[in-house]
């Protein structure tokens, strides 16, 4: 659902993202899906095929990092470990399907993992009610990915957490907002061709006004 952004999943606002959690997404299930895809920066198909035993231990304690398995990944590049903040934390808390599945989201009757299509579906249905357009699963990892980039992180440690093979494909996701771009053209003043108003440190007067302002008054 990537309406005119040339191809591009839309960059959420913190407002959209909350009342996509707290209105459009109807239960915990859902909102842990998502969540996971907005606090990890992860792909869709990364999420869905979680297993159980990548969020928690074999007690059924939440781990302190998720394990997005190499096999899963884009590319099957690399195993990466993601750490839970606190805000997604609480919403795998809400959440624990039955110890007898293999996968954290399982699919329709307990088999298998849910579709990423399916995943969409619930994304989309979601927008439709809270009349959001242009999102699409994807808009969370550019979203996180963004908001990273934005808060100064440098690109080499976003792409531990993206798993992309280069920083030029890294690059693509982050999106540019207006505001910033008029800041960087502001910055140009300091190149002012106009340049400042200066002052002599000495201003040079008459005899008779050297006179006048010590007291003396001329013949």
């Amino acid at each position: 659902m990537k309406i005119n952004r040339h191809g591009r999943a839309k960059i959420l606002s913190v407002e959209e993202i909350q009342l996509l959690f707290n209105e459009g997404l109807t239960n915990p299930r859902d909102r842990a899906l998502f969540g996971i895809c907005l606090y990890t920066a992860c792909r869709i198909n990364e999420a869905v095929t979680l297993r159980l035993t990548d969020v928690y231990n074999r007690k059924g304690v939440l781990r302190d990092e998720i394990i997005i398995r190499k096999e899963n990944t884009k590319g099957k590049l690399a195993t990466r470990t993601i750490p839970v903040i606190s805000d997604l934390r609480s919403l795998l808390m809400n959440y624990y399907p039955s110890p007898r599945t293999w996968f954290l989201f399982p699919g329709r009757h307990g088999k298998g993992y849910i579709n990423p299509d399916s995943a969409a579906r619930i994304l989309r249905e979601a927008c439709e009610r809270l009349d959001i357009e242009g999102v699409s699963t994807h808009s969370f990892r550019r979203s996180a990915l963004t908001q990273m980039s934005n808060a100064g992180i440098p690109l080499r440690v976003i792409q531990e957490v993206s798993g992309h093979r280069t920083l030029d494909e890294l690059q693509k996701y982050l999106e540019v907002s207006p505001s910033q771009v008029r800041g960087a053209v502001s910055s140009l003043s300091m190149l002012s061709h106009v340049g400042k108003p200066t002052y002599n440190d000495v201003c040079s007067v008459s005899e008779n006004e050297e006179k006048t302002i010590s007291g003396e008054l001329p013949f």
